[in-house]
This record gives C-alpha cells, structure tokens and sequence, in this order.
C-alpha cells in the first residue's frame, strides 16, 4: 500500500517537500490520542528478547532514526510512535542558519539512496534546547542530540562553537553526538584528523559534565564512511583514549564511483552526501574495523544502508549494539520499523545466541 502510495503522491513532490509533508501528518497523528495509540500499538509492538542496554541506558530495542529527519525536535513522539527506540535528533548548530540553496535534496529511486546537501539547516542550540526543555513526552524514546559547526564559524572557532552548544543541549540529551563528518558544511570533515578531534571532543566532554554534573552524558562521535583504515583506526584509538561513550558508523559518503549507481547520471552527479542502500557496504567495514579494533570498550553504533532486519542483524553480527536509519525509511514507509523488529526477533530466535548482546560482534570474533 505505502510504495504504491509512494509512487502516486511522495514521487512527484519535491523531495524536501515530500518530506516535510509527511513529517507534518507523522506529528498530527502523535497528538490525537486515541490514534496515536492504535498507531504505536499497529507500528511498534514490543519484543521483550529485544530488549538493549547501551550508553547506561535502556531501551526497548537496538533500532533508532538517525539524525537528519527531525533536524529541530519537533516529532520525537511521532518517531517513537512509529517504532524507533531511540530518536537522535538534529543536526543542531550553535547559531539558526537557512543551510544551503534549495534544491537540496534528490532521490535516487532506482538505487533505494538519497544525496543531500542541505547544510545543517536548524533554529540553532538555543531554540532546540528549550523546545527540549518544555517538552511533555508521551512516549519515551531515548534521545540522542547530534551538534556540529555552524557554517559561518571559522574552523579555527569550531572548538567554541561546539562547546556552546553542548552546554545549551547536553542537559537536555540522553547521549550527545559531535557530528565532524558531513560533507556539506566546508572544512568540517577535517575536524575528523586526531589533532583537531582531541581538543574538540575533551572540550565538548567538559562542557557537558559541566552543565550536566548530576550525571555523565555519553558522548559519541559520527565519522564518515570515506576515511581511509588506518584513519579509522586512528579514530578508534582515540575514542578509547580519550574515554568516548561510541562512535556512529557512518555519515554519507561522497563516493559515486564503484557503487554501481543506476539511477540518472545528471542526479547521480549532484554535489552532497550520498546516503542508503549503495552505501552499506563501506559502512559495514568501517563497523566490523572499529569492533575488532575496540572490542566491547565503546558503544559502536551501525547506521548506513539499512533496509531490513537482515541488514540491522550483519551490522549487530559486525559489532553494533545499536543501528539507525533513515534513507529507507523514505521508500518503506510507517511499517518499516515494525518489520525490522519482527525480523530481529525472527532472527535471534533461530541463531545460537541467548540474547541480542552475545550477538554483538560475534562474527568478527569468530574471525579475529
């Protein structure tokens, strides 16, 4: 019903228009009672087998909404009604800004991916936290809080950009995540380089205990499918060093070549982040390189190409505890998360594991 809903209205509207539309129907629906109800009950059935403990949090399973969608925390509950048991919202900046010229946003149909460079468009830390702040949650999702540059802060100022917005937002997160690796705000994937993440991360890290002492905020970083392994390695060790809560792997890449792309080369040529099936490849060795490099001392999250459960398993098998998506969801529709929850439980019930947690990472300790 959804893909052939898909093909008659979503595929001839603008992408970014398409989105805010159903973004708009998603948010009415969670604030009608009596439908929201039926709606988590039809959309988000729970599986006690599922359940997850990561970050010193506990959710009802390992399956989130990456950031992107609900750039400004305005539908968290719509998005849990749905079936994600995280919701990590933003990117949110430390000043509002418009992000980039429209159009901004195109579908790739025939290859299940999108490439954006829409540029970080937000209302900015100080608007985000107090939409937070006042917020009454009738589902409880864990939120994750993802921040980065705003676009017109120099590099040599990202340090305090950041930690302006750790300290707006950090009271208000249940993880928050430096995001240094989107493509479409100039110079912030150098940020990724360890000599530039080390005194970005210890300063976001002191400004969320310092806000937030009455309880330590887990922090994360987002890191992009196109670095090179042994810069990947360079960012696991650092994680451990500097006592990181988890590293997401990973943002979209700007790669076109060898992903054997389909769709019409004048789309495919767009400047951006390419992001969904075409990138689940890469994002699954970056995530099997960070397990065998960090083992269990730091969450690792799998984001990137998930279409399904079998794909949420292999990144679960990989090392992931938890995995996000996002770009499917565009061409699944509301019943997405139900069916990945569906196909997990399927799946840990005829594998060899007890729980969810002993299949994290096993099949790269099979291999180690």
């Amino acid at each position: 019903m959804y893909k052939y809903f898909f093909r008659l209205v979503f595929k001839r509207l603008d992408p970014e228009q398409a989105h805010h539309l159903a973004f708009r129907w998603i948010r009415l629906a969670a604030r009608v009672p009596v439908l929201r109800t039926f709606l988590a009950a039809a959309l988000a059935p729970r599986y006690k087998e599922l359940r997850t403990e990561a970050l010193g949090l506990r959710m009802h399973g390992p399956f989130g909404l990456a950031a992107g969608f609900d750039k400004n925390a305005v539908g968290i509950d719509g998005m849990a009604m749905l079936g994600f048991d995280h919701v990590e919202i933003g990117t949110v900046t430390g000043e509002p800004q418009p992000g980039n010229p429209k159009q901004r946003l195109f579908r790739l149909v025939k290859d299940r991916a999108l490439i954006n460079r829409m540029g970080f468009n937000n209302d900015g830390s100080l608007r985000v936290a107090a939409r937070l702040a006042s917020r009454t949650p009738v589902f409880k999702p864990v939120v994750g809080v993802n921040i980065g540059k705003t676009k017109v802060v120099p590099e040599e100022e990202a340090v305090a950009d950041y930690v302006k917005s750790a300290e707006r937002l950090a009271p208000y997160a249940d993880y928050l995540v430096v995001n240094v690796s989107s493509p479409n705000t100039p110079g912030l994937r150098n940020l990724q380089a360890t000599e530039a993440l080390r005194p970005l991360l210890s300063a976001v890290r002191e400004a969320a205990d310092r806000t937030a002492p009455a309880r330590r905020v887990p922090l994360l970083v987002k890191i992009a499918p196109d670095l090179a392994d042994e810069d990947v390695d360079a960012v696991a060790d650092l994680a451990v060093e500097l006592g990181l809560d988890g590293i997401i792997a990973t943002n979209t890449t700007i790669a076109r070549e060898g992903l054997g792309l389909k769709s019409d080369p004048t789309l495919v040529k767009e400047t951006g982040g390419l992001s969904g099936a075409p990138l689940k490849n890469r994002s699954l060795e970056v995530l099997r390189r960070l397990y065998a490099r960090v083992g269990d001392r730091i969450t690792l999250v799998g984001v990137g190409g998930i279409e399904n459960a079998e794909d949420a398993w292999q990144r679960i098998l990989a090392g992931a505890t938890l995995v996000q998506g996002y770009s499917a969801f565009i061409y699944e529709g509301p019943f997405w998360g139900r069916a990945i929850h569906k196909g997990l439980a399927a799946r840990l019930a005829t594998s060899p594991y007890a729980t969810l947690a002993d299949a994290v990472g096993a099949d790269v300790r099979k291999t180690a």
